[in-house]
């Protein structure tokens, strides 16, 4: 079975309180350490991998993230998916050639581009040449920006859910979406749904999974975790510097 076959099944969940949990690698070494805590598959943040390469979220070049996508991926031997932001502005044939080309078995495409969201029947014609393009080769995963740019009604949500899923898109993601409209957009939405969590805070994945979510990602949150924890680390070897 292919990566991007064993990928979908996993989409596929034995039953609501058991959705797919995704941790974000942002290197090899937290994809290795993800990957070896048995996680079956893992999907990369934007955000977190900009951040662990010196750029602010946004302003990562194609080229450093699909390298950045290469090494994670080819340092663990679980699916490992891809934010690729909006896409870089390249044609969709060359997109999917470069995430094929990194070891991606699926996609997270957003549908806003510097806080202004994109017209939604425009954006489902891309995402429908980006399915073309990729045949059943990638897993698309189309982020909704709505509530994330202040769009505050799930019907909104719910008209480019159903757009993008008729575009060809495997999972739909409202990303910001609160957690008391979730039952409402599974209702609403077929196919695959895509909720983000917080590490330590709000509904667990299970909850969430009892609320509607298909598939838990984390953003860049457990990269934030991490260099946190690592300033916690450098700020005691000052003091015991200062001690010694």
């Amino acid at each position: 079975m292919s990566g991007v076959e064993t990928f979908r099944r996993l989409h596929r969940r034995p039953s609501p309180e058991e959705p797919l949990v995704l941790p974000g690698p942002w290197d090899a070494a937290s994809a290795r350490a993800f990957a070896d805590a048995g996680f079956p598959a893992l999907a990369t943040p934007s955000a977190g991998v900009a951040a662990s390469l010196g750029y602010a979220d946004g302003r990562t070049p194609a080229e450093e993230m699909f390298a950045a996508v290469a090494r994670i991926a080819r340092s663990v031997d679980v699916p490992v998916s891809a934010d690729v932001e909006d896409g870089y502005g390249l044609p969709p044939k060359e997109l999917v050639e470069r995430l094929l080309e990194a070891g991606a078995v699926g996609c997270n495409l957003e549908d806003s581009n510097g806080g202004v969201l994109k017209d939604p029947r425009a954006h489902a014609d891309w995402l429908a040449e980006v399915r073309s393009a990729a045949a059943d080769r990638l897993f698309v995963n189309a982020r909704i920006d709505t509530f994330a740019q202040g769009v505050t009604d799930p019907a909104r949500a719910i008209e480019r859910a159903a757009l993008y899923v008729a575009a060809g898109a495997d999972c739909v993601y409202p990303i910001g979406a609160p957690v008391a409209v979730l039952p409402l957009l599974r209702s609403g939405i077929q196919g695959p749904l895509n909720v983000s969590a917080k590490v330590g805070e709000g509904p667990t994945p299970a909850e969430l999974g009892g609320l509607g979510a298909t598939r838990v990602t984390f953003g860049p949150g457990l990269q934030r975790r991490a260099t946190a924890a690592a300033k916690e680390i450098a700020a005691r070897l000052r003091q015991e510097q200062g001690q010694g």
